[in-house]
């Protein structure tokens, strides 16, 4: 059964961002990783040494494991940014500057 459909939820029209240039639907409300999840993404950064993948760990933005780049910024926690229409969301590398 559809969660939302559990708890008689009703977002409102759903919009499309972009992962790594894929399009994927997100709905009103939704945080990045609560949209990438959604979409069956569980992993979007990658560790500086070694470069083993993160997602989300703890959900409320302590950790830092949920880290992407939203529209050219780097080290957006996905976990608390909100998904908004036509973003562009990217894999981040290591610190996400390039290095």
């Amino acid at each position: 059964m559809n969660p939302l459909d559990l708890a008689r939820a009703r977002p409102g029209t759903p919009f499309t961002v972009a992962f790594d240039g894929r399009e994927i639907e997100a709905l009103p409300g939704q945080t990045v990783a609560a949209a990438l999840w959604s979409a069956g993404i569980t992993s979007w950064r990658t560790m500086r040494g070694g470069g083993r993948p993160r997602g989300v760990f703890c959900g409320i933005g302590v950790c830092f494991d949920c880290l992407v780049t939203v529209d050219g910024r780097p080290n957006q926690r996905a976990c608390l940014v909100p998904a908004r229409p036509g973003a562009e969301i990217r894999t981040q590398e290591g610190t996400g500057h390039g290095d």
